[in-house]
C-alpha cells in the first residue's frame, strides 16, 4: 500500500515578498474547492483572497485557448460562489509593486 505525505506549501519569491512587505502568509498552489481539485496560484485564506498568474498571454497558451479560458472562467466563478476575491495578473506583473499594492489594497477593504 503506497502512502503518501501531505504536501508542505511551496515558497517562492513572490510568497516571501508578501511575507516580508505585507506581513501575510501567502499560500501557493492553494485548493480552494472543496470537491474539485482546483487551485488558485496563490491565496491568502484567511482574506479569501486568490492571485491567478494568466500566462501565455502572447503565445497562445492554455489560458487563451477556448477550453483553457471556458476551463477558468468555470473555475473563477466556482471560487466567486466560495467567497473569494479573485485577481489576475501576468507572469511579467506578479513581482511588480503595483500587485503588492493590490494585495495590501484588498486585504484593507
Amino acid at each position: 500500500m503506497k502512502t503518501t505525505k501531505p504536501k508542505v506549501p511551496t515558497r517562492d519569491v513572490f510568497t516571501t515578498i508578501c511575507k516580508t512587505d505585507i506581513g501575510v502568509e501567502v499560500l501557493k498552489e492553494y485548493i480552494f474547492h472543496p470537491t474539485r481539485k482546483w487551485r488558485f496560484d496563490y491565496a491568502i485564506p484567511t482574506h479569501k483572497i486568490a492571485l491567478e498568474v494568466e500566462g501565455g498571454v502572447w503565445t497562445k497558451g492554455r489560458h487563451t485557448s477556448p477550453k483553457g479560458f471556458l476551463g477558468d472562467i468555470e473555475k473563477y466563478n466556482a471560487g466567486t460562489l466560495l467567497g473569494w476575491r479573485i485577481f489576475r495578473v501576468t507572469p511579467d506583473e506578479l513581482y511588480k509593486t503595483k500587485t503588492v499594492n493590490l494585495i495590501k489594497q484588498a486585504i484593507l477593504a
